[in-house]
């Protein structure tokens, strides 16, 4: 009796896991994309809204801007602050090579962080992970970066 238990209880898990699994790996993902801003559209959405910016910088070539597209920018986490607390703005640096020089832009992907009225705050120029985008989009809005140092902020999470 116990031998033909096994096979069943196997069975059952398999379909058990197979049910939650799927959901469970998508759950970082979010089917509402950001809204992203030309820089012109954006800039002024910003000083309407009084939000901060965060400005992308990335070209068609560049793999990491790619992995930043459909990893990072898809994390339900990231999409949600991002929409609830700062103006987006993308920016192909290929096409607009004047906005990309004026942020000193030399390797992508390159994000900048922007006060509501356009004055730099800081740079990230790399990929960053969701977690550690979404710290660094705390750590902005916040505006802990006029109190401390990030890595003392991240401690204090």
């Amino acid at each position: 009796m116990k031998s033909k238990l096994i096979p069943l209880v196997i069975l059952l898990a398999l379909f058990c896991l197979s049910v939650w699994l799927p959901n469970s790996c998508m759950s970082s993902e979010n089917t509402t994309p950001i809204k992203w801003y030309s820089y012109d559209d954006g800039m002024a959405r910003a000083k309407e809204t009084h939000k901060k910016v965060f400005l992308n910088f990335y070209a068609d070539w560049c793999g990491f801007c790619k992995k930043m597209d459909n990893g990072t920018f898809k994390d339900s986490a990231v999409v949600d602050y991002l929409q609830k607390n700062f103006i987006s703005i993308k920016v192909n640096s290929d096409k607009q090579k004047e906005i990309a020089a004026s942020y000193y832009v030399r390797g992508l992907p390159t994000s900048w962080f922007l006060a509501d009225d356009g004055e730099k705050i800081s740079s990230l120029p790399r990929y960053s992970p969701p977690e550690e985008l979404i710290n660094i989009l705390k750590f902005i809005n916040t505006e802990s970066y006029q109190k401390m140092k990030y890595s003392d902020f991240v401690k204090n999470m």
